[in-house]
């Protein structure tokens, strides 16, 4: 069975080169605004800020 709750899957995009790179969970109950990270980009090979998204591609 799958879980049940608030929490919900968001995928993590470059705010530089716009390249879809992390997906990971947030819980939408405890956070209103969006998840930024800052994360290592492969593409720009340095650590920049992520967005969330719910745009899976």
């Amino acid at each position: 069975m799958a879980k049940k709750g608030p929490r919900e899957k968001v995928l993590l995009v470059c705010t530089v080169c716009k390249s879809q790179n992390y997906v990971t969970e947030r819980n939408k109950t405890n956070l209103e605004n969006k998840l930024v990270l800052n994360k290592f980009c492969k593409k720009c090979r340095k650590y920049t800020s992520h967005k969330e998204s719910t745009k899976f591609k």
